[in-house]
């Protein structure tokens, strides 16, 4: 379980093929501190299992699934990602409850200043728009974030300029993939 509050940007350090596994080998240096194998760390929002740790970068061992499902698949060498740590029983919420099990990917439509704030505007399947909710949360690459409306194909999201200098989204365009997950609260109450 994550909160959607970015702890840190790592930068993609190797990604390599065993088999049927890729190898995602992430530096992250603020992360990589006081976790051990096997503990849970959201990659792009994705909840991944941390399986080697040496010094400031952490491997992951990702499935054909996840590559198919995420935005995972697409990372390149030296790339940035949002990371965070799972959530420590105790600790504040300060987001809202993600669980890094990703709904679908959105595509950027818009980044537009509307009032002087910045707006993107996030085309994902209707099968999914149903569970985003005006006022209610979604967790875009993991980022915990407020939706301001929706459309009949897309919702919008404003950023506000300490998310933009301290997540990938100040590296995200328009056709940009995102990684989504719906509120679990919306999933659970329209499902």
């Amino acid at each position: 379980m994550f909160t959607g509050i970015i702890e840190e940007l790592g930068a993609v350090k190797a990604i390599s093929r065993k088999g049927v596994i890729t190898v995602l080998s992430v530096k992250a240096r603020m992360c990589a501190q006081d976790v051990k194998s096997g503990d849970s760390i959201a990659v792009n929002g994705a909840c991944l299992t941390a399986v080697k740790i040496e010094n400031d970068t952490l491997s992951f061992e990702l499935l054909e699934e996840t590559l198919k499902l995420t935005n995972l698949g697409k990372l390149k060498i030296n790339e940035r990602v949002n990371l965070e740590r799972s959530l420590k029983i105790g600790e504040r919420l300060s987001g809202h409850f993600v669980t890094g099990h990703i709904d679908c990917l959105g595509v950027i439509r818009h980044k537009t200043h509307l009032s002087g704030n910045l707006c993107f505007e996030i085309a994902v399947p209707k099968d999914f728009l149903k569970f985003i909710v005006p006022k209610g949360s979604v967790a875009i690459d993991g980022i915990s974030l407020t939706v301001v409306n929706k459309r009949s194909d897309t919702f919008s999201v404003y950023i506000i300029p300490h998310t933009l200098r301290n997540t990938t989204l100040s590296f995200k365009g328009p056709s940009s993939i995102l990684n989504i997950e719906c509120d679990i609260l919306a999933k659970y109450k329209i499902s």
